[in-house]
Formats: structure tokens, sequence, C-alpha cells
């Protein structure tokens, strides 16, 4: 069994919804799995997530057949090998701004001769029950997933530069940031000047060969994203999901 399959997912067309994981706790985790989701992502940058609690949450995603993705913190270079060998399916890394950038991601994130990426995968192996760590070798460079955070006037600017970076799987857009940085400092994830610069970004990334992915808030976004080029989206997260919960209630009470 492969890592998760998400890459053949992927490249064999599919859409691809993944749940948002912000909060350590297991039980609400576990409730997210069992939501409309054909992936999760953990977010160590600006979640709560640690080392410990990815490791936890990849173990129990991987139980419930679910792929895992893992954004790391802003030069987070040292735990992308880290939450690989946890079984992680796929890597992000934020703030991603030029080519060099982008081999030293791929760098961590491959075995050679793509990469350096230190052999010890123990724990990826047993939770996708490869054959053996010699399979899991052969393997890992084609079924685990690295991605670039596009965010910056600098990474659109260098776009194509971090598209030719061979090992790099593809690009993750953070709209908020990418907003503020396009507009001069305004927060307008939806505005036209975004979604102009999300298509563009799609589109030469599918040129390269690359996947697309993007943080969506809600389901006329995820519609929208995909129209516009992505392969993947994340949507919302689980404090966001439990907010709209408590806010849904609210009104229903009011009336």
């Amino acid at each position: 069994m492969g890592a998760s399959g998400l890459r053949a997912r992927l490249a064999g067309g599919d859409f691809i919804v993944s749940g948002w994981s912000s909060m350590r706790d297991v039980i609400i985790l576990e409730r997210l799995l069992q939501g409309p989701f054909g992936a999760v992502a953990f977010d160590m940058q600006h979640g709560m997530h640690d080392e410990a609690s990815v490791a936890a949450g990849i173990q129990l995603a991987a139980h419930m057949g679910t792929p895992a993705i893992v954004r790391v913190p802003v030069d987070g270079y040292p735990l992308v090998s880290r939450v690989l060998d946890f079984g992680a399916a796929g890597v992000i890394l934020p703030m991603i701004e030029t080519a060099e950038d982008a081999r030293r991601l791929v760098a961590v994130a491959k075995y050679p001769p793509l990469g350096s990426r230190s052999y010890g995968p123990t724990r990826a192996v047993q939770l996708h029950r490869y054959a053996s760590g010699a399979e899991y070798f052969q393997r890992a460079n084609h079924d685990t997933l690295a991605f670039a955070m596009i965010e910056t006037p600098a990474a659109y600017a260098a776009l194509n530069e971090i598209l030719a970076v061979e090992g790099l799987d593809g690009v993750f857009i953070g709209p908020s940031d990418l907003s503020i940085a396009l507009s001069g400092g305004r927060l307008d994830h939806a505005g036209q000047q975004v979604q102009d610069a999300i298509a563009d970004i799609a589109a030469r990334a599918r040129d390269a060969g690359k996947f697309t992915a993007l943080y969506v808030f809600d389901a006329p976004e995820t519609r929208r994203a995909r129209a516009l080029g992505c392969d993947l989206v994340t949507i919302s997260s689980d404090l966001g999901i439990f907010g709209a919960g408590l806010k849904a209630l609210s009104d229903t009470l009011a009336d």
C-alpha cells in the first residue's frame, strides 16, 4: 500500500477537498476526519499543532484511511523530513520566494538523487504497510508531495523559476497573504486581483506539470477554486467549522 494514493488521485484528475486541523484535540480531529474530506492538513504555522500532535494526528488519519498533509512553520526545513517520517503524504512550506528556497525544500523532502533527505522512515513504513523500508525508499519521492507556498510578490515574480525546480510537486496558494501583498496591504482574498492571480498560478503550474492547492473559506469558494484550475483545496478549519456551527445555532435560537 502506498503512503496515501494522494498523488494518484490528483494525477488522475480528481479534485480533492481537504479538511484543515488547527487544534490538537484528537476527538475533534476524529470528528473532522468523519467529514466529507479526501485529505486532512495539519497546521504548524498558525495552528496549535506541534510535533507530538502531528505524529498522533497522522496516525489517526492513516487508520481512518485519510492522507495527511502538514504545513510546517516558516523556515521549517528541519521539520519537513520529520513529518514525512511520521507518515505524512505531503508537506507545505510557507513563504517560499525563490527557486533556491524551493530547491532547499526538495532537498529535505526527497531522497537522493532528487534531494538529500535522511533515511529513517520506520513509522511511515508501519502506518502505510510498505513491505519494507527499502520499498518505501524506492517509492517515497513519488508517493509523497512537496508544496511550496506562493503568497508574496517575490514568489509570484519568481513563479516560473520555482515551478521549474525538479522534485517540487506543486504550489499551495495562501490567498490572504497574497491579497495583502498584491493590494499593498488590503485583506481581500476574494477580490478580482487575487482571483486572477490564482487562475494564472494554476495555469502556469499545470503547464509545468505541477499541482495547485489553495486555502478556501467556504463551499462557494471551493467551487470557484475548481473552476480556476486548482487541484486541491483545504477548506475552513476545525475552529472555523465550530464557529459556523455556533453562529447557526445562535441564529436559530434568536428566531
